[in-house]
């Protein structure tokens, strides 16, 4: 584990292979990867990090942020640790950031978003704003409470509980504060690429997860459909965060992708 540019960084997996980095979605902290992480630290050089504002990063500067500022953060890490080139996994937030990455310093290779959008769903926004009256009216355990009903399936959350209550405390102490939140989801929801901008760019993976109770869909489709030939895949159960709840598929899926 490591600190550059402001961004707390962890590196797995050896030394001389193909540098792969995660990026996370709304909590932006790089524990998200945890399933993930042994399977791909196998074949690739991989890099989590914190976005900044969240996790042991940097406080995010006062004002707006953006996603091509999370963008920007990514390429001074690359810089920093002296990754010429590298591919790219993001979810939802962070397949965003993947894409602004990727346009901005035309170092990114192969890429792959998951549950991402290009246009924010009527249904998403609705979302956000139930998720933001809890965070403003009922505090930030209640928010926390309620997040995994927009990440995971019923049955899995059923069959995890006692994982997710013990999980809960450690979310409160990393909790970026509700000012960092707003914002985060202040500059998720603007992203809106122009189709010119997207078009730029080759070797993208879709992911789009059919239960998805936060992202529809067809809003992830419609992402598959602004770059020239993107590869599309789908998963029928797993919901928003189908790499936690399907891991062995997600994994495989990826490296499948990520070595063609």
């Amino acid at each position: 584990m490591g600190e550059a540019a402001g961004l707390h960084y962890d590196i797995h997996g050896p030394d001389g292979a193909p540098t792969l980095i995660l990026s996370s979605g709304l909590g932006g902290a790089g524990a998200y990867w945890t399933a993930n992480l042994a399977a791909l630290a196998a074949e690739y050089r991989v890099v989590t990090y914190d976005q900044r504002g969240t996790g042991a990063s940097a406080a995010a500067p006062a004002g707006e942020t953006s996603v091509a500022d999370m963008a920007q953060d990514v390429v001074a890490l690359m810089d920093a640790l002296g990754i010429d080139r590298a591919h790219f996994i993001g979810h939802a937030l962070g397949g965003m950031i993947g894409i602004e990455a990727a346009l901005l310093s035309g170092r990114i290779d192969r890429l792959v978003v998951v549950n991402g959008w290009r246009t924010l769903s009527p249904h998403t926004a609705r979302c956000f704003d139930a998720r933001l009256a809890i965070l403003r009216g009922a505090g930030v355990e209640p928010f926390l409470r309620a997040q995994p009903l927009f990440l995971y399936p019923p049955d899995w959350i059923a069959a995890h509980d006692a994982d997710l209550e013990a999980a809960l405390a450690h979310h409160l102490a990393s909790f970026p504060g509700v000012d960092t939140m707003e914002k985060r989801i202040a500059a998720v929801r603007a992203w809106s690429p122009s189709p010119d901008r997207l078009s730029a760019l080759r070797s993208v993976l879709v992911v789009a997860t059919r239960d998805d109770v936060l992202v529809p869909y067809s809003a992830a489709l419609d992402l598959a459909e602004g770059f020239p030939a993107a590869d599309v895949a789908t998963f029928a159960w797993g919901g928003h965060a189908c790499n936690v709840t399907d891991p062995h598929g997600f994994n495989r899926l990826v490296l499948g992708f990520l070595g063609s």
